[in-house]
């Protein structure tokens, strides 16, 4: 019993790492067989795991999204990058997520072993946050942007400019950029027919429209280089 508890401990962690995974991927990854596999595959499911299966030449396993998020294996690295970034969040760049980054940092807190938790200790120890008066992003604001960014969904929003000037702008979303102080939007605008940078402070995004767009190459030199250089200019 305990080696089947391992094992699929083990195969909850190989799956997590990558989208797809064969059959036989799996069996060499634990050294058993397929038939193995397939079981513990329906023991992953009946435990609550969403696992999609597909048959034929290119089928196969992926760990599918299920009604609840199912409890994730971290690597070594993995887990100071987690606990690092929760430690980034908590600190109130983002508003709204400073307390849920508090609370899963302190569940993460609880099952680091010791020797991960020097590591992290060390870091966050030695890093100051240098104080600016860049205000912090709204949540929703931001992961509203950035799922019609991702979705390629137009966006209407309304935008309050360097010089407090007031408008509605309609927007092909192209690309978060987040300068190390704000979070800015790259987009072609529909109305001015080229390319804007928007900061996300300032955006207060309307109802979605659903309506789609075929994306564009970014600007010479990618995203994050037009961001900041137009920022530099006209700041």
């Amino acid at each position: 019993m305990l080696d089947t508890s391992v094992r699929m401990l083990r195969l909850l962690a190989i799956l997590q790492s990558r989208r797809d995974w064969s059959g036989r991927e799996l069996a060499e990854r634990l050294g058993v067989t397929t038939r193995t596999v397939r079981n513990d595959i329906e023991r992953l499911r009946i435990l609550g795991y969403q696992v999609d299966s597909t048959t034929g030449v290119a089928g196969g396993y992926r760990l599918g999204a299920g009604s609840e998020l199912p409890p994730l294996l971290l690597d070594a690295e993995e887990t100071v990058a987690v606990a690092v970034g929760l430690s980034l969040a908590a600190s109130g760049r983002v508003d709204g997520v400073e307390e849920a980054s508090m609370r899963a940092l302190a569940k993460l807190e609880q099952t680091i072993p010791a020797h991960l938790r020097g590591r992290i200790d060390a870091l966050r120890s030695t890093i100051e946050y240098s104080p600016d008066d860049a205000p912090a992003v709204n949540a929703a604001t931001l992961t509203t942007v950035a799922a019609a960014a991702h979705n390629r969904e137009l966006l209407r929003f309304d935008y309050v400019g360097r010089a407090q000037e007031a408008s509605v702008r309609y927007v092909e979303p192209h690309t978060l950029v987040h300068s190390g102080h704000r979070w800015y939007l790259l987009a072609w605008d529909l109305d001015r027919d080229d390319w804007r940078t928007f900061r996300i402070d300032r955006i207060q995004p309307r109802l979605a429209t659903y309506k789609r767009f075929a994306p564009r190459d970014a600007p010479a030199g990618g995203a994050a280089e037009y961001v900041r250089r137009n920022v530099a200019a006209n700041y």
